[in-house]
C-alpha cells in the first residue's frame, strides 16, 4: 500500500472534526456536503472488499428517498446482496477515523478479514440523479484507484440495476450480461413471453402512469421504452425535468400522505404507481368513482405475486416449499388472507431488507416486502434448476406450459433486490395473465385502518425489543403498558422500535376504525414519551 499516496489523497477529502455516521441498512445517508470524505473512504473499503473476496463489488451513490439535498452510499457483495454485517462495522469505523488513524485501520480491516493484498481489485460504481452525485462518485473513484482498484462507472443507473450488474459479472454471466442493454433485454423477453399468453382483455388493461419521483427511474424508463411489447402503454410523470427529487412525490410520499402525488392527474380506476428516488420501490394506486384513494402497498403486491406463484407451483406438480416473509409493519388483513385464504406460511423477521432477503433464502420460493414497497421473490437453485428442466422435458402439456410461465417469471424478477421496474414488469404480467383489474386486486381483503408515528427522544438506545420488534424488553414497564392499550381496541395491535437512523422511536398501531388506530397510536406516543425519556414538547393528538 503506497502510504504518501494514501496522505496526500485523503488529506483532499479531510474529515470535518467531531463528525460521526453509522453504515444502517441503507448505508450512510446525510446531508451532500458532509460527505465527501466517507465516499472517498468508502472507495478504499470496496478495494478491500473486493480483495477480500476475489470478486466485483458495487458501490451506489444515492440517499433513494430522501430530499434532493442529501445523498449517501451502499455497498453491494458479490452476489447483488447488501455488504455482509461484519464489513458494515469496518465500514463505520474507517468513516469515522481521524486523519492520522487511517493507515492504522485499513491495516487491521485487513488483519481482521484476512484481506489477500495481492489480489487484483475491481469496483463497479453507479449514481443516482442528485446534483450532487456525480462529483461524490468522484471521490469515489479516487479512493478505489489510490488502493490501486481497477473500477467502472456505469454513471447514472437505478439501485437495482447495479445490483444486477454486481451479479452478473461474479456469476461469470449465468444471470445475465452486466450491461444496461443485457438487463433490459433480459426483463422485456420475459415480460413479452409472460404477456403472449394472456387473454386479451382490450387497451384498457394495459395503460399505467407511472410517478417516477423526479428521479432515475424516469430516465431508465424512457431508455428501456424500445424494449417493451406495443400491448404496454406506459406514461411517465415527474420526470425531472421540472421538480425536485422526491419533492411531494415518489413512493414513500404516497406511502406515508396515502394520497397521489403532485404532478399525475389520475382518472377513476385508472393504474397508476409510484417509483421511489433510486427506483427500489414500487406502490400502486388508483381512485375509484366517487374520487376517494385507494393505495396498494407491497402488502398486497406479496399478496398478488403469492397468489400467481401458488397456482403455478399447483400445476407443476412439484413439492417445492413456498413462503412469504413480512415484517411488523405488514397489515394484520393481509398476514391473516395469506395463512388462513391462501395457505401459505408466513414468516416475520426485523424490519430492514437484510434480514427480509435472509429468511426468504430458507425457502424455494421466498415471497419477501416490506409495506413501503420494497420486496422481491428468490428462488432457491434446486427449485430454479427443476423448473428449467421441466420447462425444456416435461411429457405434460399443461405441467410444461406452467413450467414455462414459472421460467419467464424467475428471469423477469430481480433477485438481487427490490427493483421498481421488474416488479413493475411482474404485476403488469400477472394482472394481465390472470385478466384482473386494479380493483379486483385491491379487493382480495381489506387493510385495517392503521397509523405510524415518531416520538423524539434523548437516546434511541433506550428501546430493546424482541420477538422481531414486536414487544420490547427495555425500558421497564413500557410493554405491559402498550398490552393494556391494545386490549382496548377491536381487532388491534401495536408495536414501538428505535429507528435505525435517527434517535426517534417508530409507532405502529392498528384498529378495526381509523379512530381507534388513531387514538391507540397517540396513547402509545404517550406512554414512549414518558417512558423512554422523550424530548421536547409531549405529543399531540
Amino acid at each position: 500500500m503506497d502510504t504518501e499516496a494514501l496522505k496526500k489523497y485523503s488529506a483532499l477529502h479531510p474529515k470535518p472534526a467531531g463528525f460521526t455516521l453509522q453504515y444502517g441498512t441503507a448505508g450512510f445517508r446525510t446531508k451532500a456536503e458532509q460527505l465527501d470524505h466517507v465516499m472517498f473512504r468508502m472507495g478504499l473499503l470496496a478495494v478491500l472488499r473486493s480483495k477480500a473476496v476475489a470478486s466485483t463489488i458495487g458501490i451506489m451513490v444515492t440517499a433513494s428517498h430522501n430530499p434532493e439535498e442529501d445523498n449517501g452510499v451502499k455497498l453491494v457483495d458479490p452476489l447483488g446482496e447488501m455488504l455482509h454485517p461484519s464489513w458494515e462495522e469496518y465500514a463505520t469505523q474507517l468513516a469515522n477515523a481521524e486523519e492520522q488513524e487511517l493507515q492504522k485501520i485499513i491495516t487491521e480491516i485487513c488483519q481482521k478479514a484476512a484481506v489477500n493484498q495481492h489480489q487484483d481489485a475491481s469496483v463497479f460504481i453507479g449514481r443516482d440523479t442528485r446534483p450532487s452525485s456525480e462529483k461524490l462518485s468522484q471521490s469515489v473513484i479516487d479512493g478505489i484507484s489510490v488502493l490501486g482498484g481497477q473500477y467502472h462507472d456505469y454513471g447514472l443507473v437505478t439501485t437495482p440495476q447495479l445490483h444486477y450488474m454486481v451479479c452478473c459479472q461474479n456469476t461469470q454471466g449465468q444471470y445475465g450480461k452486466a450491461t444496461l442493454e443485457g438487463y433490459y433485454e433480459k426483463l422485456s423477453k420475459a415480460f413479452t413471453e409472460l404477456i403472449k399468453e394472456s387473454p386479451s382483455s382490450g387497451e384498457s388493461q394495459r395503460h399505467l402512469k407511472i410517478d417516477c419521483a423526479n428521479g432515475i427511474g424516469a430516465l431508465k424508463l424512457s431508455e428501456m421504452q424500445p424494449y417493451f411489447p406495443k400491448e404496454v402503454q406506459i406514461h411517465l410523470y415527474n420526470d425531472g425535468t421540472k421538480e425536485k427529487l422526491n419533492h411531494l412525490c415518489g413512493a414513500d410520499f404516497v406511502k406515508v400522505h396515502q394520497k397521489p402525488p403532485r404532478g399525475l392527474d389520475m382518472k377513476p380506476n385508472e393504474r397508476c404507481c409510484s417509483f421511489d428516488g433510486d427506483a427500489d420501490r414500487i406502490v400502486y394506486y388508483y381512485k375509484d368513482t366517487t374520487g376517494h384513494f385507494h393505495l396498494i402497498d407491497g402488502d398486497k403486491i406479496a399478496t398478488l405475486i403469492s397468489i400467481f406463484l401458488k397456482e403455478l407451483l399447483a400445476k407443476v406438480g412439484q413439492t417445492l416449499k413456498m413462503a412469504v416473509v413480512q415484517t411488523a409493519y405488514a397489515n394484520g388483513s393481509s398476514t391473516r388472507y395469506l395463512e388462513e385464504t391462501l395457505k401459505v406460511p408466513v414468516h416475520c423477521v426485523k424490519t430492514g431488507v437484510k434480514h427480509l432477503h435472509h429468511k426468504a433464502q430458507e425457502f424455494d420460493v421466498g415471497v419477501y416486502f416490506e409495506a413501503n414497497g420494497h420486496g422481491t421473490v428468490l428462488f432457491s437453485k434446486a427449485a430454479e434448476t427443476k423448473v428449467r428442466q421441466l420447462a425444456k422435458e416435461e411429457k405434460d402439456d399443461e405441467k410444461r406450459e406452467a413450467a414455462k410461465v414459472l421460467e419467464n417469471m424467475i428471469d423477469l424478477i430481480n433477485q438481487t433486490v427490490g427493483d421498481a421496474v421488474s416488479d413493475m414488469l411482474v404485476i403488469e404480467a400477472i394482472l394481465a395473465l390472470k385478466g384482473l383489474t386494479v380493483q379486483q386486486w385491491d379487493a382480495l381483503y381489506t387493510d385495517l385502518p392503521n397509523r405510524l408515528l415518531k416520538v423524539q427522544v434523548a437516546d434511541r438506545r433506550v428501546i430493546d425489543t424482541t420477538d422481531a420488534e414486536r414487544r420490547t424488553v427495555t425500558p421497564p414497564g413500557l410493554q405491559e403498558k402498550i398490552d393494556a392499550l391494545v386490549k382496548e381496541y377491536k381487532l388491534s395491535r401495536a408495536f414501538v422500535r428505535p429507528s435505525g437512523t435517527e434517535d426517534v422511536v417508530r409507532i405502529y398501531a392498528e384498529a378495526d376504525t381509523q379512530e381507534n388506530a388513531d387514538a391507540l397510536a397517540h396513547e402509545v406516543s404517550l406512554a414512549v414519551y414518558h417512558l423512554a425519556g422523550g424530548k421536547g414538547a409531549p405529543p399531540q393528538p
